[in-house]
């Protein structure tokens, strides 16, 4: 996902493949497969902050219907993701009520800055799709009060629940004997303890996919993977690595895949949305609905979060409304958008093809259409064909954790 008319942070100039395939050859060598990753458990070295987070991430209890917790939506399972197909997660009373966005991964959201706009005005950090959550703890507080979510009519609501739940002695003896007096702070510390938990859980931040004991030296990535890898970065080709960066820190520190900003790359309307029915809907990012202080930069409007791309294979469906199935659907669209739009959006009555339909006209103007692989027309070839797509595609299947030689 990248931005318009702005330098990148990384920008690989634009050397042929076959330059980039010699020296990621020469970096490494070895082999390996993937594996899942190993479910959540209790560590030893969790502080007792962090624990009671483990205890109420778990806990159904806190839900209104009583079957619904922070895991059920965000699986270890499935990388902390959406544990289904479903476009949108269902909660409420009757488990019954369709969310609006998919359901993005907790992991590797450790490094993730709050908000900020940078020196050239670029959006940048926060949690959320749309950035509206400062930290961990902001991020865990609407799940627990959103109708279609936990579905609990207020803090003091969560906070009764909890004063009846296995562990309650626990979280007295933690945060005192008078917690519940003050629901509102007593909300606060359920939100501190799960921040630490998912801060503390190792499970949260593994970085041991193939591709890390690949960077390591220890493992060499199939040929596939790396003409995928070459492809990834390379500047005129997938152009990914502009904002999912997959080289080292300066510090030696292990790529995140994300550089925290937002792009808006026009994604096609997911009619399996039931808020897409009225026809006056739309999710427009950072302007809204759900986030109002930036509601007046209509220059923001359809813009999402870059999230990262560690483990990607397990967080199907994609983007922020969940409208594709498969990875190889999401490169296919990257790299094809522009030049056979009819694959993705539908047509008008004319004929035409209606792009960017889950855009109001008037925003059409903010979706990125200057950088590769966008930068295109109908009648041009796309960025990749059909194999370079499959050699992207396996490369990703690099970023799942939980890798055993």
């Amino acid at each position: 996902m990248n931005h318009p008319n702005r330098p990148h942070r990384q920008s690989i100039s634009k050397p042929t493949l076959a330059a980039l395939l010699a020296v990621l050859l020469a970096a490494c060598g070895g082999g390996g497969s993937n594996s899942g990753t190993s479910a959540t458990s209790s560590a030893p070295s969790l502080s007792a902050t962090a624990a009671l987070g483990e205890k109420i991430f778990k806990d159904t209890s806190l839900s209104a219907s009583g079957r619904l917790s922070c895991e059920s939506c965000h699986s270890p399972a499935f990388a902390y993701a959406q544990p289904n197909t479903l476009a949108v997660p269902q909660g409420g009373l009757a488990l019954d009520q369709s969310g609006f966005r998919n359901t993005p991964s907790l992991k590797y959201l450790q490094s993730n800055p709050a908000f900020f706009f940078d020196a050239e005005g670029t959006p940048t950090g926060g949690f959320n799709r749309d950035g509206r959550a400062n930290t961990l703890a902001e991020q865990a507080r609407r799940p627990f009060l959103a109708a279609h979510e936990m579905a609990n009519a207020s803090a003091a609501d969560v906070m009764s629940r909890l004063s009846r739940a296995s562990y309650v002695a626990d979280f007295k003896r933690h945060f005192g004997e008078r917690i519940f007096d003050d629901p509102a702070t007593a909300f606060d510390r359920v939100t501190l303890a799960l921040a630490q938990y998912q801060k503390e859980d190792p499970d949260f931040r593994p970085f041991d996919s193939k591709y890390d004991a690949f960077l390591a030296g220890s493992v060499r990535l199939s040929d596939q993977e790396l003409r995928g890898l070459a492809l990834f970065n390379s500047a005129n080709k997938g152009n990914c690595a502009a904002c999912h960066i997959s080289s080292k820190g300066a510090d030696g520190s292990p790529p995140l895949f994300t550089d925290f900003t937002y792009d808006n790359i026009g994604v096609p309307r997911n009619g399996a949305i039931p808020a897409t029915a009225d026809a006056n809907y739309f999710d427009l990012g950072l302007c809204g609905p759900d986030r109002q202080d930036l509601k007046d930069r209509s220059d923001l409007c359809g813009a999402f979060k870059v999230p990262t791309l560690r483990n990607v294979v397990k967080t199907a469906p994609y983007f922020h409304n969940g409208r594709f199935a498969t990875l190889r659907e999401v490169v296919a669209f990257y790299v094809r958008r522009d030049t056979h739009p009819e694959e993705w959006y539908p047509r008008n009555a004319d004929g035409s093809v209606n792009k960017f339909d889950d855009l109001p006209a008037e925003f059409h103007k903010n979706v990125n259409i200057t950088e590769a692989p966008y930068n295109r027309k109908p009648g041009d070839a796309p960025a990749l064909n059909d194999a370079e797509i499959n050699d992207v595609v396996a490369f990703l299947n690099t970023l799942t954790d939980g890798f055993k030689p």
